[in-house]
């Protein structure tokens, strides 16, 4: 992949502003810590847990933190674990890495493929890292060793987050990075910046993001549509939810296909449930629809948001039914400040070479944004898709796979962004 000419000429304006000689041979502490890498990957992956039942993980993660000399506090937001390394000085970076599975069962052969059981909303379901946050839970492990070994020679502090249920909680309730930042993951002391990445399927070793917003928001929407219930044989003597609904249903599709302007921002209303009656001769009360709202910037959000309540309530009015409208907020945009992009793509250069890519936006959302809302944040996609096109496959794919030799180049990007943002303060 060829690398695109902004970014291009964003590292020949700031090269010498972050191109920093790194500490004590750190190339060679990250190619000595590798091994560990890969081992700690492995065994992440093949023993996934679920979101806020990361218990084994974040113990493995704490038990290394403090074998290296950190101040760890666990049980944060549940089950995370924040560990800080002071140095010297000079600024604080915060690195984030997310720890939870998802409820797919495995179909990737490997020898270290997950066999691993959970209970999601009171099902039985297989356990898979199908989002490769084992990826990112090695890597970050791996940053934190290297950094660790530097000693009076690391120019300020690092604070180590282990974030759990990034996929989301069960009942929907606050968790995560909001949760996270509400129990003090942010304080004492409190991040100049903070970096993160996500393995994505681009080609392997790829590093690719964008200034602005990189992936979108995301809210969940319900619509109760109220009717009257009648035999199927006279729905004359009710009103029908299940055609109101059906209605609705093509209503929502032209909020964005006919009322937004197509050429200003990406947006999607998406519907991914719809559920009502019991049996074939009956028209139910009621019906419930349910999906999904993505968008990147907050007037469309707010105007999206206007336009689902206003044709729901309106097809249910001339129905003679009613619509019942609940939108919960979710993640927010996750944003990447234009600022510490400029200032750190001479790193990302360094780190990936011609694999430093503009990424495309994205309408998959990541509660990084919560962090980046705090603080300057800068996230990026890792690529991990194998050379062998039958083994790429999307994230939450029960084949997802994950190319290994993406591992050392996360490390480098996280260890480097971190001191040369230092180093340049």
């Amino acid at each position: 992949m060829k690398k695109n000419p902004l970014l291009l000429l964003v590292v020949a304006l700031f090269s010498n502003a972050t191109a920093q000689a790194l500490p004590l041979n750190v190339d060679t502490r990250i190619e000595a810590v590798m091994p560990k890498v890969v081992e700690w990957r492995r065994d992440f992956h093949q023993h996934p847990e679920l979101s806020n039942q990361e218990f084994r993980t974040a113990k493995i993660i704490a038990d290394h933190l403090r074998a290296l000399g950190m101040e760890v506090e666990t049980e944060v937001a549940h089950t995370g674990v924040v560990g800080t390394l002071r140095g010297g000085n000079g600024p604080v970076v915060a690195l984030r890495a997310d720890m939870d599975g998802l409820p797919v069962t495995e179909l990737v052969d490997l020898p270290f493929a997950s066999k691993a059981k959970g209970v999601y909303q009171g099902k039985e379901v297989g356990v898979m890292h199908a989002c490769g946050h084992d990826n990112h839970v090695a890597i970050l492990m791996g940053v934190a060793e290297v950094l660790a070994g530097l000693g009076d020679e690391l120019p300020g502090t690092v604070k180590f987050i282990f974030q759990p249920a990034e996929e989301g909680t069960p009942d929907g309730s606050v968790g995560g990075a909001e949760l996270m930042l509400m129990e003090g993951a942010f304080t004492n002391p409190k991040p100049d910046v903070v970096f993160g990445l996500h393995v994505f399927p681009f080609p392997v070793g790829t590093v690719a993001t964008r200034p602005e917003g990189l992936m979108a928001s995301s809210d969940r929407y319900q619509i109760t549509i109220n009717g009257k219930q009648t035999h199927g044989a006279v729905p004359w003597a009710g009103v029908d939810p299940i055609v109101t609904a059906s209605q609705v249903v093509l209503g929502l599709q032209t909020i964005i296909s006919r009322q937004l302007d197509a050429t200003l921002t990406p947006s999607i209303v998406t519907v991914g449930r719809i559920e009502g009656g019991v049996r074939n001769n009956i028209i139910p009360e009621s019906v419930e629809l349910e999906g999904t709202i993505r968008t990147f910037d907050a007037a469309t959000r707010t105007d999206i948001h206007k336009r689902i309540r206003r044709t729901a309530t309106s097809i249910a009015e001339a129905a003679g039914a009613t619509a019942d409208v609940v939108i919960d907020r979710g993640y927010g945009v996750t944003r990447n400040d234009p600022d510490l992009l400029r200032q750190m793509s001479s790193t990302l250069e360094t780190v990936a070479g011609d694999g430093f890519i503009e990424a495309t936006q994205t309408t998959t959302a990541e509660d990084f944004s919560y962090f980046a809302n705090e603080v300057p944040g800068l996230f990026l996609f890792l690529g991990v898709a194998s050379d062998d096109p039958t083994l790429v496959h999307p994230n939450h794919s029960p084949r997802f796979y994950a190319d290994e030799r993406a591992l050392p180049v996360g490390v480098k990007a996280l260890t480097s962004l971190t001191l040369d943002y230092m180093l340049a303060k």
